[in-house]
């Protein structure tokens, strides 16, 4: 009853405002409820004007309303119909409105539903009136599909990822993908989904929705997407050199989802875990080692991998014939009619002999056929009984000069290896060059090979000299320069 009595003297003073001239009415009618003194007063005016006011949610705004020669109207705040204050009463039951330093509306922890039109009006002749519009910020809010964060897909098919977002201003959505070790790449795409064709295994990972709109700190949303796929292998080395008595490690890198049963074959034989032979695994790495390598050990082993969505196999060999050789030479020989070969091969046996094969090489059109091949065969020096220099590991490090060769030609060589248990396969080939008759096309080109630097030649380095500093030859000054080299060479 109480409540009802409150409510109607409310009522009661509202309409008294509005009779009085608070809210615009018959100008005569409001002239003759206002005393003389009030009439024959200088009209008030507003000293602030009409503003739009962005506030974050939570925080507080004030709404000005500062008016000169106000004398005896009265000011009201209202937001559309709705009276919230009268003079200096608090109309509204919401303790979050205040008047403060005259007739200001504060309005504290401000919410989403507080944005919108304040109406501050004067009750005088013209019944003056300044709005304010507020606008509240909110942070962004965002929302991942599904909710769980965790979407499955298989190998060839698509899939959409979707983040919906929610805030004011309204947010922009950008997707990321994280990398290994959790950081965030470059923003891949824009809006609320993400789609994803013929996906694979590179494209499984965490990929992260980001909500931003000015407001507060970005909104974050992790999806992490599963690619179920057969198995893939990939080999280490498909060539494995051992000796006998000593230890050898196949190792064969698998990738499946789910994930794999991998298995090892000798021949068509399954090897499994006894003395000899321990099978293993470190993450997607698969590692068959062999302790105390014997003869019958030698051979050609398989990886096969299988899941519930299929098989892979490959092969590898494990032989105890020397590793091919690899090239320490540089590309530009230091002589004109000669040039210093130097190779490296690997080989727990000692070796029984090198083969060394060279010829010149068809660098234009002025030959018709490549130069024949040239051989020889080195045998292990007598008093070491080793050929060349043996290092750890069982390497073996050869050199060879060949002569007589023309000046300035192209010319390529191959070495190949043999020990106990016979021939290694043949290396790849080696280009190399000899110097001109022109000593100033030769020092121009000693100038483009110290800026190759000491290591000109990709087939292979030394374990000494693996670290060393290497820089790549200008091409195009390289080029031209080969091309007037070998013009100068007499095929004939």
């Amino acid at each position: 009853m109480a409540r009802l009595g409150q409510n109607l003297f409310f009522g009661l003073l509202s309409l008294l405002f509005i009779v009085a001239g608070v809210v615009k009415g018959s100008p005569q009618r409001r002239e003759l409820l206002q005393p003389s003194s009030s009439r024959d007063h200088m009209a008030p005016k507003f000293l602030s004007r009409g503003q739009t006011f962005r506030e974050v949610i939570g925080n507080n705004v004030i709404l000005p309303c500062e008016v000169l020669d106000l004398g005896s109207y009265v000011v009201l705040w209202r937001r559309g119909a709705v009276v919230l204050t009268a003079g200096n009463l608090m109309i509204t039951r919401d303790n979050r409105f205040s008047l403060i330093d005259g007739h200001n509306l504060e309005i504290r922890n401000v919410r989403p539903q507080d944005a919108g039109d304040y109406v501050c009006s004067i009750g005088s002749a013209e019944n003056k009136e300044q709005t304010h519009t507020l606008e509240i910020l909110v942070p962004p809010v965002i929302r991942g599909q599904p909710a769980g964060g965790s979407v499955t897909a298989r190998k060839g098919g698509s899939v959409t990822l979707e983040c919906k977002a929610s805030g004011n201003p309204v947010p922009t959505i950008t997707w990321t993908k994280k990398g290994p070790s959790g950081i965030t790449r470059e923003n891949i795409v824009e809006g609320f989904s993400l789609t994803l064709e013929q996906v694979d295994r590179h494209q499984a990972g965490i990929y992260q929705c980001s909500a931003n709109n000015g407001v507060g700190t970005p909104a974050t949303f992790d999806i992490n997407l599963n690619i179920l796929y057969p198995p893939e292998i990939e080999m280490e080395r498909s060539w494995v050199h051992s000796g006998v008595g000593y230890e050898a490690q196949l190792v064969c890198i698998v990738h499946a989802e789910p994930p794999a049963d991998v298995r090892w074959y000798k021949e068509a034989i399954q090897q499994d875990p006894n003395e000899q032979f321990s099978i293993n695994n470190m993450g997607s790495k698969h590692f068959l080692s062999i302790r105390g390598v014997r003869q019958d050990n030698f051979g050609n082993y398989s990886c096969v991998a299988e899941n519930s969505l299929g098989r892979a196999k490959k092969y590898m060999v494990l032989s105890g014939k020397p590793s091919p050789a690899l090239f320490l030479s540089e590309a530009f020989s230091r002589g004109r009619d000669f040039y210093n070969l130097s190779w490296e091969v690997t080989s727990w046996p000692p070796l029984l002999e090198v083969k060394l094969m060279w010829r010149r090489v068809q660098m234009n059109d002025s030959l018709p056929v490549q130069g024949k091949w040239h051989d020889v065969i080195l045998a292990p020096n007598p008093i070491t009984a080793s050929i060349g220099h043996v290092g750890k590991g069982g390497r073996h490090q050869g050199a060879y000069v060949i002569r007589p060769l023309q000046p300035g030609c192209a010319y390529e060589a191959v070495v190949q290896a043999k020990n106990k248990y016979g021939w290694n396969d043949v290396s790849e080939i080696h280009k190399f060059y000899t110097r001109s008759n022109s000593e100033s096309l030769l020092d121009e080109a000693n100038d483009v090979m110290d800026e190759a630097g000491p290591h000109a030649s990709t087939k292979g380095m030394s374990a000494a000299t693996h670290n060393l500093p290497h820089r790549t030859a200008n091409l195009a000054v390289l080029l031209p320069l080969l091309a007037l080299l070998i013009a100068s060479c007499n095929f004939a």
